[in-house]
């Protein structure tokens, strides 16, 4: 199965409001990020066993830890969470920009060190989070 449509399937499955925002911001990031590479993870670690929600991926980088090993990873996250949607901005070196540049500006969402988390997209301003995508990339 191609990438695209694991990423149709996961999003196809979940609950009606929460598809229509996902595809919603599904187009948007591509919108921002057009011929990006994709990532869809299940979740699952190299044993089957779940240790995180699903989530789909855009971009390209590699990520460099204190230790210094590295991985290639996705630039910008999105997944279904069991309250809502979570963006996840992947590879910030400052853990406190998002919360300080965005946070009081986005709406009704929990903003942290590489992740923006909301009930739905009518809780939030769509602008202000492309806003904190493309600061990013």
């Amino acid at each position: 199965m191609n990438i695209q449509h694991l990423i149709d399937e996961y999003i196809s499955h979940q609950p009606e409001q929460k598809c229509i925002d996902l595809q919603h911001l599904h187009q948007t990031i591509l919108e921002i990020m057009p011929n990006c590479m994709l990532w869809f993870l299940d979740g699952k670690n190299e044993e089957g066993k779940v240790i995180s929600n699903p989530n789909i991926g855009y971009g390209f980088q590699t990520l460099k830890y204190a230790d210094g090993t590295s991985r290639e990873f996705y630039q910008i996250g999105l997944s279904a969470n069991t309250t809502g949607i979570s963006v996840y901005i992947m590879g910030l070196e400052d853990k406190k920009y998002l919360a300080e540049k965005f946070g009081d500006k986005i709406g009704k969402a929990s903003v942290t060190g590489y992740c923006i988390k909301f009930k739905s997209l009518k809780n939030i301003n769509i602008e202000v989070l492309k806003d904190a995508i493309q600061s990013a990339l």
